[in-house]
């Protein structure tokens, strides 16, 4: 009905798992790995609201997919009136303990450099020096100006872990996961959603926030 134009939006996955979603979606239209589509989760807490991505689509991206997940959530970002902060988050801070798991989170920013975007984006970092103005202050080369609003993680299981540690034991509140970067306007919701998730995920639906 979407491909048709006779419907302005979706919203499903309540009672369906996610992947088996996004298998059927992609049947017509492109929202896999190969794609740039990317999840995005808005976490609101203490007035504070922090983008993690990608919680949906890609199981382990490297630092194209990883530039691409965070133009993905610029935009969702500016479309909820946020400017954006991206921080490539990790265990290690611009390169600091050397590993190869986190060499990707380092690379990914030089690949932003390469396409000349318009947003603010850093890294790699831990999540306190991303999040914490002081722990910023030990890193004034940073080109963050501030407290980042945008974590892009490693994988989609860190991203799932971050989003569900935060609702459990920090009683965040979570709008999610927002695909985004698909022609259409569709947005899934986790198969516990309540009333108030898959409303405000119709919200976003007619939004077109990403």
């Amino acid at each position: 009905m979407l491909a048709h134009g006779h419907g302005d939006g979706l919203v499903t996955g309540a009672t369906r798992k996610s992947a088996h979603i996004l298998d059927r979606i992609n049947h017509v239209f492109d929202a896999g790995e190969s794609s740039k589509a990317a999840g995005i989760t808005a976490l609101i807490h203490k007035g504070r609201i922090v983008f993690i991505a990608d919680t949906l689509v890609h199981e382990w991206p490297d630092e194209e997919d990883l530039a691409d997940i965070a133009t993905q959530a610029a935009v969702v970002a500016r479309n909820m009136g946020l400017e954006p902060r991206v921080a490539f988050v990790s265990f290690s801070t611009f390169g600091y303990p050397v590993s190869e798991r986190a060499e990707k989170m380092h690379m990914a920013p030089r690949v932003l450099d390469a396409r000349g975007v318009d947003f603010e984006y850093e890294g790699e970092m831990t999540v306190d020096v991303a999040l914490n103005t002081q722990a910023q202050a030990s890193y004034p080369f940073s080109r963050l100006t501030g407290p980042a609003n945008i974590l892009v993680v490693p994988a989609r299981h860190s991203a799932s872990i971050s989003v569900k540690l935060m609702q459990e034991m920090g009683g965040a509140t979570v709008i999610g996961p927002i695909l985004a970067g698909v022609d259409g306007s569709i947005q899934m919701c986790s198969s516990g959603s309540t009333a108030n998730d898959i409303l405000n995920m119709a919200v976003l639906a007619a939004c077109k926030v990403g």
